[in-house]
């Protein structure tokens, strides 16, 4: 059996051509060439893969079952040539290669998925690292230089090296599961029913106070980064669980296992069908968590960056 050769892209390229046209002349007139240089070159592509790839019994040329198998690998083949010749045209204009995103898991998931879809859209040549992060791990990775964007909450003693530019907050709201003692202390019942949403409460009931809130654990999201060391966000309890993950929080709130704050657009969908209540109480009923961009004043964003940073800012 003869060694198979290496086909060049401009046979890969013709190949497809053929098929995509669904004749030689077809291709011919396609690609701007003599027909009799696409059957030469089809007829080379097959003697180096040693396998016939059309029929040519017939007036028009059919891919042989050989022919349908390997035209994928040529397409394929294409796609990736086109996407390295495009992501170096668009680094000959300066456009990143690469780009990191930081993104505080407070930040609205909507709000998030519609910018990356955008984005992917509109720099499609750009990988994207996208990293989800509490409190400081979001500056950390920018300040370490492991990405180049974040989104993040407010922080009382911000970098020298990092610049903070506000656009918008989160709203938190106090919530326990209806079982929880405190939703059951403020009349909710068992299912809660007199404290869904996160309107105004016009139950009439007394709120709770701080002196019956600190006698309860309140799960409280920790930093896993030196940078808010000594700074608690919200924290009225003296018994506290704290934990690095949202979601480890938010499913130790639905069990019953403690009270918190919570992003209100994230359990909203739980107030309404009666699996959180949101707690009346009397000293900061909710919690303003200021949003900003950041990103090194030594490392200015690149077109990529700088796009992405004005569409999770709008």
């Amino acid at each position: 059996m003869s060694d198979i050769g290496t086909p060049t892209l401009d046979q890969l390229h013709v190949l497809t051509a053929v098929v995509e046209a669904g004749s030689f002349s077809a291709a011919a007139r396609r690609l701007r060439r003599a027909q009799s240089v696409i059957s030469y070159t089809i007829a080379n592509l097959e003697v180096q893969l040693g396998v016939a790839l059309f029929a040519r019994d017939g007036r028009r040329p059919v891919l042989t079952a050989a022919g349908r198998a390997l035209v994928g690998d040529a397409r394929r083949v294409g796609r990736l040539v086109d996407e390295m010749r495009a992501r170096a045209a668009a680094l000959s204009r300066g456009l990143e290669a690469e780009l990191g995103l930081a993104v505080d898991v407070m930040f609205s998931t909507a709000r998030l998925v519609v910018a990356l879809d955008e984005f992917s859209r509109e720099y499609p040549t750009v990988g994207l690292r996208l990293r989800i992060e509490g409190l400081g791990g979001v500056a950390q990775l920018v300040l370490d230089g492991a990405c180049q964007l974040g989104v993040s909450g407010w922080l009382a003693n911000v970098p020298d090296t990092l610049e903070w530019r506000a656009i918008g907050e989160v709203r938190l709201i106090p919530v326990a599961a209806p079982t929880h003692s405190l939703a059951r202390a403020q009349g909710g019942g068992a299912d809660g029913s007199a404290t869904h949403g996160t309107g105004p409460d016009r139950s009439g009931a007394e709120p709770i106070d701080s002196a019956r809130l600190r006698e309860e654990v309140q799960l409280v999201l920790t930093d896993r980064t030196a940078l808010t060391t000594g700074q608690d966000f919200g924290v009225l309890a003296l018994r506290t669980w704290r934990l690095g993950d949202l979601g480890a929080k938010h499913a130790l709130l639905l069990a019953g296992l403690g009270w918190g704050n919570m992003p209100a657009e994230l359990v909203q969908d739980d107030l309404a069908a009666g699996r959180l209540v949101r707690l009346r109480v009397a000293e900061a009923p909710d919690y303003r968590y200021p949003i900003g961009l950041i990103h090194r004043l030594d490392t200015p964003l690149g077109p990529a960056g700088a796009w992405l940073a004005g569409r999770l800012a709008g």
